[in-house]
């Protein structure tokens, strides 16, 4: 499997490209709390993915140096995942709570969807 240091900026284009499809919904369509929610998520998503990549590269750091590893940031995902809940409860006419879920999920199909494509190539 490649190392995440080098796979985390394919991915981020990836989430980059379909944020910015979201934009273009939100800007040319009346579906605005949709998109707003999908923006949302995404954003929350990419960020989650981030995050993600810094800890396991500190994880495999520790393990590296025979420390005891600190977690993979699992409080953090769900903190985040918090958070656009209570933004979308907040403003439930601006962001649409399905889709701000969606959005939030988005860096779990991504990478599945790479790996996919990657073996795929691979062949």
């Amino acid at each position: 499997m490649q190392d995440l240091q080098h796979v985390f900026p394919r991915l981020r284009s990836y989430i980059l490209y379909l944020l910015a499809l979201y934009v273009l919904g939100w800007g040319f369509t009346s579906y605005k709390a949709v998109f707003a929610g999908l923006i949302l998520g995404t954003a929350l998503s990419l960020y989650n993915l981030w995050n993600l990549v810094r800890k396991f590269e500190q994880f495999g750091q520790a393990l590296d140096e025979g420390k005891k590893p600190r977690s993979i940031g699992t409080v953090v995902r769900f903190a985040t995942a918090a958070l656009a809940v209570v933004i979308t409860i907040s403003y439930p006419k601006t962001f649409h709570i399905i889709s701000v879920v969606v959005g939030l999920m988005t860096y779990y199909v991504v990478i599945i969807i790479d790996l996919v494509v990657q073996n795929m190539r691979r062949r």
